[in-house]
């Protein structure tokens, strides 16, 4: 479990496509260190196993419905990634529970900048829109965000400086997908409400 609170941001040193896995290597010195095989890390949202891990890097692999599923497939040598360590029971709570399972991905439609922060605009589809509501929680590629506007097709969320200046969202560019992941609450209410 996480909560979408970014802890560093990494850089992908290299992504290979063998056997029809996705081998990665990433370079996080801070999250790293604190990584030992097998645990779980959260990679642009993306709940990944560390297969290995060293002082400066980690690697790890991306399974085809993973790779279906989210924008990890597209990450080339070089790309930032968003990367978050399993939250302990300890922790603060300080963005929402995130699982790290990836409901879909959504394009950036729209960006305005204002005062220092910006808007985006994102175009998704009624199977993840059913699931957002106004000041609501999401998780775009690991960012745990408030939404600020949900219409029929598009959802809106407002980026301060600081996640601008510490994530991969302040590059984000027309155009560029996203993986979102919608609250879990809201998707345990749907189901239930499914039954009746």
């Amino acid at each position: 479990m996480f909560t979408g609170i970014v802890v560093e941001r990494g850089a992908v040193r290299r992504a290979r496509m063998r056997a029809g896995l996705l081998d990665l290597e990433i370079e996080a010195p801070k999250v790293a260190r604190e990584l030992n095989d097998g645990d779980s890390v959260a990679v642009n949202g993306v709940c990944l196993t560390a297969t290995s891990a060293s002082r400066r890097r980690f690697t790890a692999q991306v399974m085809g419905e993973t790779l279906a599923r989210s924008t990890l497939g597209g990450l080339d040598k070089g790309a930032g990634v968003n990367l978050e360590l399993p939250a302990r029971v300890t922790d603060r709570l300080g963005g929402h529970l995130v699982q790290g399972h990836v409901d879909g991905t959504a394009p950036a439609l729209r960006i305005e900048d204002f005062d220092g922060a910006r808007r985006v605009w994102f175009a998704a589809e009624e199977d993840l829109l059913r699931f957002m509501v106004d000041k609501g929680s999401v998780t775009l590629d690991g960012v745990s965000l408030t939404l600020t506007e949900v219409g029929r097709t598009t959802f809106q969320v407002a980026l301060i400086p600081h996640t601008l200046e510490a994530t991969t969202l302040g590059r984000i560019q027309v155009g560029s997908p996203v993986n979102v992941e919608v609250d879990v609450i809201a998707k345990y209410v749907a189901r239930l409400m499914d039954k009746d």
